[in-house]
C-alpha cells in the first residue's frame, strides 16, 4: 500500500528467544573457540611465525648436511655452474660433432683458456716484480710521511713501534705460521681432489644431464607427483643456469671496466687486480667493493693518494653500475629477489659457511624461491586437440 512505512525485524538476544547462552555470551563477548576471537593481524603473523620457523631449520639443516660434506658439495656445485655455463656450447657443437666429442672439445677448450689466462697474469706479476718492489719501499714510505701530517699527526717514533711490533710478531710466531702452511698443504690437496670431481661430475651432466634428471625423477618420486616435481625441477634449473649466466656477464663487464681504469690510472698490477675483480663480484653486494679496496691500497702504495682517491671514486661508480644497470638489466629475467633478501642471504651464508656459503646463498635461494613458485602454481589444462 502506497504511504505505508516499511517494516523493520528486530533481532532479540539469544536469552529473549530462549536459546542457550554460553558464559561468554553472557558476559558480553563473541561464542565461540579461543582462536576465532583472537585479533586477525594475531592469528596471521603466527600462521607466518612458526612457517618461518619451519623453513628456517629446514635450511640451517641443510647448510649443516652440506658442511659436513663441504668437499662433495663445493664440487657439485662447481659442476653445476661449469654445466650452465658450457651445456650451450656442447648442443651448438653437437650439431656438426658426436655428443661425447662436444662435450670433450668444450671442457678441455675452457680449460686451456681458463690455463693460458692465468699463466698470462703469473707472467705479468713475474715481470713487475722487481719494480714493484721498489715502488712499494716508496710507497710505504710517502704512507708514513701522509700519517705524519694532519689530521693522523702520528709520530715517526709510534711508527718505528709498529713495524717492530709486526718484526716481533713474526718472529714470535714462526712455528704458528709454519703449521699455517703446512696446512695449507693440505687445503691444496683438497682442491685439487675437489676439482677433479667437479671436472668428472661435469663430464655426466653435459653429456646425459636430462637422462640423469629423468631417472631420479620417475625412480625416486610417485607417480603422481612426477609431473609437479618435474616442473618444479625444470624451474630450479632454469633459475640456477639464468643466474650463473648472468653473474658472469655482470662480473665480467666489472672487471674489464675497472682494467680500463686501472691500466689508464697507471696502477701496478692492473691485471691481477682486474681478475680479482671478476671473481670478487661472485659474491654480490659485497665481493666488488672489496675488491676494489685491495686496489685502492695497491694504489696508494705504488702512485699515491690521488691515484687511490680516483680508485675509490671508481668504487663508488662501479657499485652504482652494478646494483642499478647490470643486475637489473642482465638477471631480472633469471633471478627476482629484492637487495634486501640478497644482502641478508649473503650475510647468512657468510656466517653458516663463510666465502663458500656467501658465493652459494643467492642461487640458493633464488633456486629455493624458483621451486616454491612451481610448486604453488597449478599447470594450464590443456585443451583437446580436435581431429579433422
Amino acid at each position: 500500500m502506497l504511504g505505508s512505512r516499511p517494516s523493520y525485524s528486530v533481532r532479540l538476544p539469544p536469552a529473549a528467544r530462549g536459546e542457550p547462552v554460553g558464559p561468554a555470551a553472557a558476559r558480553g563477548e563473541p561464542d565461540g573457540p579461543v582462536a576465532a576471537r583472537t585479533v586477525p593481524w594475531l592469528r596471521i603473523a603466527a600462521a607466518y611465525a612458526w612457517r618461518l620457523i619451519l623453513v628456517g631449520i629446514v635450511v640451517y639443516g641443510v647448510f649443516g648436511v652440506l658442511g659436513r660434506f663441504q668437499l662433495i658439495a663445493v664440487a657439485l656445485f662447481l659442476a653445476l655452474v661449469v654445466t650452465s655455463v658450457l651445456r650451450p656450447l656442447a648442443d651448438l657443437l653437437n650439431r656438426v660433432l658426436t655428443r661425447p666429442l662436444s662435450v670433450a672439445v668444450a671442457l678441455v677448450g675452457s680449460m686451456l683458456l681458463l690455463t693460458g689466462l692465468f699463466a698470462l697474469v703469473g707472467n705479468a706479476v713475474a715481470n713487475e716484480s722487481g719494480k714493484l718492489a721498489g715502488e712499494f719501499r716508496g710507497g710505504v714510505h710517502r704512507i708514513e710521511l701522509w700519517l705524519q701530517r694532519p689530521p693522523f699527526r702520528l709520530s715517526a717514533g709510534k711508527l718505528s713501534d709498529l713495524q717492530r711490533q709486526v718484526t716481533d710478531y713474526i718472529a714470535g710466531h714462526q712455528a704458528s705460521l709454519l703449521s699455517s702452511a703446512v696446512s695449507g698443504l693440505g687445503r691444496v690437496v683438497e682442491v685439487i681432489t675437489g676439482g677433479a670431481l667437479a671436472f668428472f661430475a661435469s663430464v655426466f651432466f653435459i653429456h646425459s644431464g636430462e637422462r640423469m634428471w629423468g631417472w631420479a625423477r620417475d625412480q625416486l618420486l610417485p607417480s603422481g607427483a612426477r609431473a609437479q616435481w618435474d616442473r618444479a625441477g625444470r624451474a630450479a634449473w632454469h633459475t640456477f643456469a639464468g643466474y650463473t649466466r648472468g653473474i658472469i656477464i655482470v662480473a665480467g663487464t666489472n672487471a674489464v671496466l675497472v682494467g680500463i681504469a686501472l691500466i689508464v690510472l697507471r696502477v701496478p698490477l692492473a691485471l691481477p687486480l682486474t681478475l680479482l675483480e671478476f671473481f670478487a663480484t661472485f659474491v654480490p653486494l659485497v665481493g666488488s667493493p672489496v675488491a676494489l679496496g685491495v686496489a685502492t691500497v695497491v694504489a696508494l702504495a705504488g702512485r699515491g693518494p690521488l691515484t687511490a682517491a680516483a680508485v675509490l671514486v671508481l668504487i663508488v661508480v662501479i657499485g652504482q653500475l652494478e646494483g642499478h644497470v647490470l643486475h637489473p638489466l642482465v638477471m631480472s629475467w633469471a633471478v627476482r629477489l629484492h637487495p634486501l633478501v640478497v644482502a641478508v642471504s649473503v650475510i647468512a651464508g657468510s656466517i653458516v659457511a663463510g666465502v663458500i656459503g656467501a658465493v652459494v646463498a643467492v642461487p640458493f635461494v633464488s633456486v629455493l624461491w624458483a621451486v616454491l613458485r612451481a610448486l604453488r602454481t597449478a599447470p594450464a589444462p590443456s585443451t583437446p586437440v580436435r581431429s579433422g
